[in-house]
């Protein structure tokens, strides 16, 4: 089985096996076999065609409430995840994934900033393993792998109902080996500080495993330049020095000299949004992928990034600015606990 994880299994494509395809959405809400479009019509518009015509497409997130996506039993692979819903989601709903009974999630993430729509906003991204496509197709390519179980919530945490959720999991039925880790993703949010310029991006993460993405939402809290900053791995025992230091945050994300301010969105690395209205503080959207150079760590991790930009006399400046990052990253069982998720207000979603 292992063509499922090479890079988004093209290595095995050809490869015959026995594994078995399912996919869960509202129109087959378990991925049973032959378990689909047995709704009947529901309203008006499908009620001239009948069972099997467009009856149940979506759903309805209640106020307040947990709704589960997904229950897989047995050992597979999440493969494919698209969704779609008004964007008042996006801040204000929680995606979790659980692996193989866990009581804690593995993911836990706002639902923009999952498919790195952050800010609450909504934007294009043309990536491998995130693409959001118009208007708002989010599409996820993270190949999550699952022993004995898998399960998929979404939190509503508004005070309002949200209609048109629209989903679609895929994923294979298949033995997993041994050696593949579990995906996570952890969304931290924090405002720095000019006496403590830097957020943290992952803390905590225990255990052997690879770090396989960034994404960050940063909204810029300053006239000028904002990029300076390093972001640095303390790896294995790692204290006060990292093993690993970059040399500046558009340089993390594959850019160079500002970015010109121009956007881009590549298959590994982008800087998708660079929002400047008029009333409105700046705002930025930037991911980096590290499929085809995954950060290895045998027993910890942690990741950090500068705040940082210039003062007009050519000194670095150290930034108050507002950052929300979602880490990604594979390793074996169990995870260290998470930070409390904050509240909507917290989040600052709108």
């Amino acid at each position: 089985m292992e063509h499922l994880y090479t890079p988004h299994g093209l290595g095995g494509l050809p490869m015959i096996t026995d594994a078995e395809t399912r996919s869960i959405s509202a129109e087959n809400p378990n991925g049973a076999k032959s378990g689909g479009a047995k709704s009947p019509p529901l309203d008006k518009s499908s009620s001239d065609l009948g069972e099997g015509w467009k009856c149940r497409p979506c759903i309805t997130l209640p106020k307040e409430s947990v709704t589960t996506l997904a229950e897989i039993a047995g050992s597979g692979v999440i493969q494919h995840i698209w969704i779609t819903v008004p964007e008042i989601a996006y801040r204000d709903c929680i995606l979790r994934f659980y692996w193989d009974d866990e009581e804690k999630p593995s993911v836990e993430v706002p639902l923009g900033d999952f498919f790195a729509n952050g800010h609450g906003l909504r934007y294009d991204v043309n990536s491998m393993m995130i693409c959001v496509n118009p208007w708002g197709g989010f599409n996820s390519y993270w190949l999550m792998p699952f022993r004995k179980s898998a399960r998929i919530t979404i939190e509503n945490q508004r005070w309002e109902d949200i209609g048109g959720f629209f989903y679609q999991i895929t994923y294979s039925l298949t033995a997993i080996p041994e050696q593949a880790g579990c995906f996570h993703a952890q969304w931290r949010h924090s405002v720095t500080s000019r006496e403590n310029p830097q957020h943290t991006i992952l803390d905590g993460a225990r255990g052997a495993g690879h770090y396989v993405g960034t994404f960050a939402a940063w909204t810029q809290m300053s006239n000028g330049w904002w990029g300076e900053g390093e972001i640095k791995f303390f790896m294995d025992g790692d204290t006060h020095y990292p093993t690993i230091c970059g040399t500046g945050t558009e340089d993390y994300f594959g850019g160079a000299w500002c970015f010109a301010d121009r956007t881009y969105s590549t298959p590994f690395l982008g800087y998708p949004l660079f929002r400047r209205e008029p009333n409105e503080v700046p705002r930025h959207g930037l991911y980096r992928w590290h499929v085809l150079d995954p950060i290895r760590f045998k027993k910890d991790l942690k990741v950090t990034i500068q705040a940082l930009g210039w003062w007009p006399s050519g000194k670095f400046q150290p930034l108050t600015d507002d950052i929300a990052t979602v880490a990604c990253w594979y390793q074996t069982e169990p995870h260290a606990d998470y930070p409390v998720m904050q509240t909507i207000s917290q989040r600052w979603s709108r």
